[in-house]
């Protein structure tokens, strides 16, 4: 099991908001920290880069790019990416 967070430090998306957009979640689901931290939930790296490969797409159809949910796709791709477990599965 792989968890990726959001923190709320680093990104204005919060697990509340990522709720209110509507955004897709990842096959093994999204959880919330007590202080509203996004938790992403993937069974392991592939599956958390074929998310990530979906919300670029998802992204790719949203016409408006300056967008709350444009910004918050964006921002999960880039969480995604700088795990340190998925950059070591890439490599």
């Amino acid at each position: 099991m792989l968890n990726i967070t959001l923190a709320t430090k680093d990104t204005d998306l919060t697990f509340a908001a990522f709720k209110q957009y509507g955004l897709p979640a990842p096959v093994s689901g999204v959880d919330a920290e007590i202080n509203d931290n996004l938790i992403l939930k993937f069974e392991d790296e592939e599956a958390a880069i074929i998310y990530a490969n979906q919300l670029q797409t998802l992204a790719g159809e949203l016409h408006d790019k300056s967008s709350p949910e444009y910004k918050a796709i964006s921002d999960i791709i880039m969480a995604i990416r700088n795990d340190e477990f998925v950059q070591s599965y890439t490599q």
